[in-house]
This record gives C-alpha cells, sequence and structure tokens, in this order.
C-alpha cells in the first residue's frame, strides 16, 4: 500500500513560496479613521510636552541625571556585550537593508510597489524631522554634558531626539503597518513594540542618550506612522506614475524593432488573409511577438464551402506541385470530369 508523506511546516512554506507571483485582491491601504486621528493628536501633545519640559529644565532633566549617575552599566556589565549587538536593531543602515529585502520580495510577489515606496516615504519623512529637530535643538548627550543639572541644550549636540529609537519604530513598525491580515498585524505590531522599546532603553543603558532623548525618539517614529494614511493617495500617484513610465520604456524599446518591418501584432483569436497567407501570432516572447507566415489549409472552412462547378482539386496559392507522373494521372484527376480516362469496362 502506497501512503503519502505528510507535509511539514517548512515543506508548506516552500510550497507557498513557489507558487507563481500574484497580487492580492484583499489588501487596501488604511485610512485615517477617527481612532488614528485621536492617536495622532495625543502623541504629537506628548511630543510637545516633552520638548517644553526639557527646555523649563523640569523633573524630566532631573530624572535624565540620576539615570546617568546610576550608570546602568556598570550595575550590570554581564549585558553589556549582548546589548552592543542588540542596538544594531536600531542602525539606520542595517535594518533598512533587512526590510526593505523583505519588502522588495513582497512587492515582486504582489505586482505593486506600494510596499517600498511606503518604506522609502517613511524613511524620508524620519530623515528630515528627526534630523530638523536633532540639529536645530543641539542636545549634548550624557557623556559630553557640561554642567549637572542642565538640560545642555543649543550646545551644537545631535543626540535628541533619540534617532535609534525613532528609527526601530518606523523601520519595525512598517512591516505592521503593511501587513495583508489582521492576525499578521497584531505579532508584527507586539514585535515592533517590543523591538524599539529594547532599542531604546539600550541607548541608556549604554550611556548614549537621556531617558528624555528616548522618549521623544518614540513620540517621532510613532507620529510618522500614524501619519502613513495620509499620504496614501500621493504613494498611489507615484505608482501609477513608474508603472507608466516602465510601459513607455517598453514601448520605445519596442519600437526599432517594429520598424526593422516586422508587421503590426495581430490580437490573438484575429487572422489576416494577405495574397494567400494567412498571418498568426507567435508566442509572446519579452521584447514584442514575432510573426510567423502560414499557408491557408487546402482543406475547406466547415460551414463556409461553396461547390466548384468543375470540382477541380484546390491547390494552395504558392505551393509546388509534385513531378508529372503518368501513371499518377488517373489519380490527379477527379472521377466524372471529362478528362478522365475511361476504366476499359
Amino acid at each position: 500500500m502506497r501512503t503519502e508523506r505528510n507535509l511539514t511546516r517548512l515543506d508548506r512554506v516552500f510550497a507557498r513560496l513557489d507558487r507563481e507571483p500574484e497580487r492580492p485582491a484583499h489588501v487596501r491601504a488604511p485610512e485615517m479613521s477617527r481612532h488614528r486621528i485621536v492617536l495622532f493628536s495625543a502623541t504629537l501633545a506628548f511630543y510637545v510636552a516633552i520638548i517644553v519640559a526639557v527646555l523649563a529644565t523640569s523633573w524630566l532633566v532631573r530624572l535624565d541625571w540620576q539615570v546617568m549617575f546610576f550608570r546602568p552599566y556598570q550595575q550590570w556589565p554581564e549585558l553589556h556585550p549582548f546589548l552592543d549587538y542588540y542596538v544594531v536593531l536600531g542602525q539606520r543602515g542595517p535594518t533598512a537593508v533587512m526590510v526593505a529585502a523583505w519588502l522588495g520580495w513582497r512587492s515582486w510577489r504582489q505586482h505593486t510597489l506600494r510596499p517600498m515606496l511606503t518604506l522609502g516615504l517613511s524613511l524620508l519623512l524620519l530623515n528630515v524631522t528627526v534630523g530638523a529637530a536633532k540639529l536645530g535643538m543641539g542636545r549634548l548627550g550624557p557623556h559630553y554634558a557640561t554642567a549637572i543639572g542642565s538640560n545642555e541644550m543649543w550646545l551644537g549636540g545631535d543626540i535628541f531626539p533619540s534617532g535609534h529609537t525613532a528609527n526601530a519604530v518606523v523601520t519595525w513598525g512598517i512591516l505592521a503597518y503593511l501587513a495583508s491580515t489582521p492576525r499578521a498585524r497584531r505579532y508584527l505590531s507586539a514585535l515592533s513594540a517590543v523591538v524599539s522599546l529594547g532599542v531604546g532603553m539600550t541607548t541608556v543603558y549604554l550611556g548614549t542618550h537621556w531617558l528624555s532623548d528616548v522618549l521623544l525618539g518614540w513620540a517621532a517614529g510613532l507620529l510618522i506612522l500614524l501619519a502613513l494614511p495620509w499620504l496614501e493617495p500621493l504613494i498611489a500617484r507615484v505608482e501609477a506614475w513608474l508603472f507608466a513610465q516602465r510601459d513607455l520604456w517598453r514601448v520605445r524599446r519596442a519600437g526599432p524593432r517594429a520598424a526593422s518591418g516586422d508587421a503590426p501584432p495581430i490580437p490573438v483569436g484575429t487572422s489576416s488573409t494577405v495574397g494567400g497567407t494567412r498571418t498568426i501570432p507567435a508566442p509572446s516572447t519579452p521584447g514584442g511577438a514575432g510573426k510567423v507566415p502560414t499557408r491557408e489549409p487546402a482543406w475547406p472552412t466547415p460551414g463556409g464551402h461553396a461547390p466548384r462547378p468543375d470540382r477541380a482539386p484546390v491547390t494552395p496559392v504558392g505551393g509546388r506541385r509534385a513531378p508529372h507522373h503518368p501513371d499518377r494521372a488517373a489519380d490527379s484527376v477527379p472521377a466524372g470530369s471529362p478528362s478522365a480516362p475511361s476504366s476499359g469496362r
């Protein structure tokens, strides 16, 4: 008895990867709902409140100094080797390459540029907003502090808000934003939250950022994720323009081939007969379809044949007749024709 092998989870994953690329019909861009607007407004208020608290040298600045004097990297030195590598999950270069590789594969599988365009636009917004805030406020980090208890603002630094934290929120959060199912969105949201929280606290542990830097970095990254639905129309227009440019480039590339004498393409299912020959489309090939001239068949078309009065054999136009043989003359003339030889009976 022959039994079929049970497929493992890895076999099912590879079988799914081997399927032909297809664009899912159920995936649609998120809309800016009332719930999302409320979250965006609350996050923006939190962002402004952190900046005001630091500028006013409030209790938040005192907390920054207390954490700095606590020196977590000296309290738990055994964590230092691991966290030195873990903080890379917040660096823009490595994380952007990893996420772009995954989203690029998704773009190819789904025949859409939306994942890559969303990632590129979100990283552009991250660079502009966070970079402008860093350079505008110029805060120094804990290792370069000049006066105990001061906010260290406008001294030429570039650590407020935390770029590692904001980048972790945006880069890993974009996976949850682009998830195609609610279940995947929940799992990826939890994963991105854990990664971004861990990256932020790691920078505090290493002493490269104040605690308030991390709080502002979380708010900055979350603002970009919450604002993405407002940018979906722009992403759709850019995607349509890029596809139009691709189609135009293909037409221009096929132009010289068409000018070299090839016949214009004929839609599938139609034919044209010129001079006794029929032109049919050849199998499609990249860069254009070739045309193969074929002869009309010698047999009549069903339903459209009119009887010939002389019952002469039909010869394809342009065809070659076989050499004349006297012993086959009787076979080449239809029976009943005036020129047919008698049977001798």
